[in-house]
């Protein structure tokens, strides 16, 4: 599988290895292994990690296929909550990756899908195949799987166009009693590379979440996400950005000692879209799972 990037005069004097960091979503330690390799050409040439980039220079990044990883089918349960024969909806739970990865190489949701669904989209390879849009690990809810490139074409399309849509809604530490709306540009933490940071810098990715409030305790809000974009940790990083991070999300400092949670109380609750073959519009709610309401009836009482 193939990347490519163009630099325009955001990138220019960056050190390559810096750029690519900062517009791709591979660790510093994977695109060295890529250059090392051979792997990363700028305008059809190798070129170090310090090259300084211009203007219009093209970077091809051919990522390194990993002979390792099981992409094979494997019986683990999936909650299907509509299907049909361009594309299902399913209620990804939380604690199950998407898709296998050099930390998790089996046991994950394209491993379930293999198994229960015959046909599945190939557009973004064997390891990926029928995933239109993700959800981070931790993170349970609602999720389109494309049964077709057809289907998944039209579906990404509607991903960049704004016409999917998808709301969660997070549990967060701290009282907020306003709607707000955060945007910026997401870029990864050069303290930790785990992690996105908001920056005001157009270098990164532009973000942009509309936050409601549902509800208010004592010590913590819930609330409504509303993506307009759809950037890597987007939720996440955004609430973190104002000190109130998602209760029980450890990597943005949501741990909490009085609150026991199974990951972060993310919750990707509503989905709509149009239906890439009959053109009808869409839309799927389901309810906050136990685990999620057993820790607000905590706060409630």
């Amino acid at each position: 599988m193939k990347t490519i990037l163009k630099v325009n005069e955001d990138g220019v004097d960056i050190r390559l290895d810096i750029f690519l960091v900062q517009h791709t979503n591979f660790s510093r330690s994977y695109l060295k292994t890529l250059n090392d390799e051979g792997r990363i050409l700028v305008n059809n040439e190798k070129k170090k990690s310090g090259y300084k980039l211009k203007l219009s220079d093209q970077i091809e990044i051919d990522e390194k296929p990993i002979s390792t990883i099981d992409a094979s089918p494997e019986n683990i349960p999936l909650d299907i909550v509509y299907e049909d024969d361009d594309l299902l909806v399913i209620n990804k739970q939380a604690g199950l990756v998407v898709h296998p990865c050099a930390s998790t190489k089996s046991h994950t949701l394209v491993n379930a899908l293999m198994y229960h669904i015959k046909n599945l989209s190939t557009i973004n390879g064997v390891l990926r195949p029928g995933i239109v849009h993700r959800l981070d690990k931790d993170t349970g809810g609602l999720m389109i799987v494309a049964k077709n490139d057809n289907s998944h074409k039209i579906l990404s399309e509607q991903l960049k166009d704004k016409t999917l849509n998808r709301e969660y809604k997070a549990l967060i530490k701290g009282r907020i009693k306003e709607d707000f709306v955060i945007e910026g540009y997401l870029i990864r933490n050069p303290k930790n590379r785990e992690q996105m940071m908001l920056t005001k810098s157009e270098k990164g990715k532009y973000s942009k979440t509309i936050f409601s409030i549902d509800a208010v305790y004592d010590h913590y809000t819930l609330l409504n996400c509303k993506l307009t974009t759809g950037r890597t940790h987007q939720i996440r990083a955004h609430l973190k950005s104002i000190n109130h991070p998602i209760v029980g999300d450890k990597l943005y400092g949501g741990e909490d000692k009085n609150i026991a949670t199974n990951g972060q109380l993310l919750f990707a609750y509503k989905i709509n879209f149009v239906h890439p073959t009959s053109k009808e519009k869409l839309q799927f709610e389901i309810g906050l799972p136990d685990y999620f309401l057993d820790v607000i009836k905590k706060i409630s009482d």
